[in-house]
């Protein structure tokens, strides 16, 4: 099935692949040209992909065995639906990010490559349990739970999401756990329930700053929303450790990115990860530029200069990329000195 395309789930509904239909003449957020045909580099003036961003094919015996788990538990992870550069690493260390409530998401932002669409209310109720299996065979010590938006539940998935939290608990107590949660549409109270099920870490994306918050992000998203819901869940439970994630390279300024580094330290935010935007399909929007490795050492310091408690900085970092070595305060390992090498 060709990306943009409608098709039928397992479950019966439809859904789109990879989020956007393929439509000609998408604009990009700063108007620096359109998506159709932008996938490869250099196409209608999208930046050639720089050598730091190269990475090798997915292989590996530790890949292998991990893949083989995720789908024997019918386990959909952000690292497959998102198009993650760094699954090789990931899952030849042994570690996935684990994304609930299915592969389809109701909402549509314009630089993501999961599936949308309506699962009017679909859920596995085995779920939980699966998920639990699955930390407990891995052996892992951390474990990021994220998920699709569910607009389509009346709590977001909340309950859900706080139902696979425990699970994981019962059957591996010393594993720690984040939970990159949706906005559940700034329902706070959805918020409060995920925070109580027992997590270490909560967090919610903010992706890009204010002024390119909309056409980035789908239109129910919404900055002061996420920022809204950071701030409740840091104050709802102060020792739960609160996190974000921002993109770079979708046309905005140094000045935005300090501007929302002070907006959300003010919202108590303790973690930020920075990472570059890819464009995962031609129907997605492009790049408006790659951001160098040394640049993103330099906003790691702004970031550790205002307080935040570490600053996950590099271009092929995601949200949950090393989350468990976030805390080392040593940008999780990460030289990007070396990648200029390459």
């Amino acid at each position: 099935m060709r990306s943009g395309e409608k098709y039928l789930t397992p479950q019966g509904f439809t859904a789109i692949r990879d989020g956007i239909k393929a439509r000609p003449g998408l604009q990009s957020p700063a108007g620096g040209g359109t998506c159709a045909g932008a996938a490869e580099a250099g196409d209608r003036g999208t930046p050639p992909k720089p050598p730091w961003l190269r990475v090798k094919a997915p292989s590996g015996v530790g890949f292998g065995k991990v893949r083989a788990l995720v789908h024997e538990h019918r386990l959909a992870t952000v690292c497959e639906e998102a198009k993650c550069p760094n699954i090789a690493e990931c899952w030849n260390a042994g570690t996935a990010t684990l994304m609930l409530m299915g592969a389809v998401c109701t909402r549509a932002c314009r630089f993501c490559a999961v599936d949308t669409g309506n699962p009017h209310g679909w859920l596995d109720p085995e779920e939980p349990l699966n998920a639990a299996r699955t930390v407990e065979l891995m052996g892992l010590k951390y474990v990021v739970l994220t998920s699709v938006d569910r607009d389509d539940l009346a709590d977001g998935g909340a309950a859900h999401y706080a139902a696979c939290v425990r699970a994981i608990k019962a059957r591996s107590p010393a594993t720690a756990v984040e939970a990159l949660t949706p906005d559940f549409q700034g329902v706070l109270a959805a918020v409060e329930t995920v925070v109580d099920s027992g997590i270490e870490v909560f967090a919610q994306n903010i992706e890009t700053v204010r002024r390119l918050t909309h056409p980035v992000r789908d239109p129910r998203a919404g900055y002061e929303q996420t920022l809204d819901v950071l701030g409740h869940a840091k104050r709802h439970r102060p020792a739960v450790l609160t996190k974000t994630s921002l993109m770079l390279g979708l046309g905005e300024s140094s000045e935005e990115i300090a501007a929302t580094m002070d907006d959300l330290r003010r919202a108590g935010v303790d973690i930020l990860t920075l990472g570059q935007y890819l464009q995962p399909t031609r129907h997605h929007l492009p790049v408006e530029r790659f951001v160098p490795p040394d640049e993103f050492d330099r906003y790691r310091q702004w970031a550790l200069e205002r307080g935040f408690v570490e600053c996950v900085s590099g271009p092929l970092v995601r949200s949950s990329y090393r989350a468990e070595r976030a805390l080392e305060r040593n940008n999780a390992g990460l030289d990007n000195r070396a990648l200029l090498a390459r």
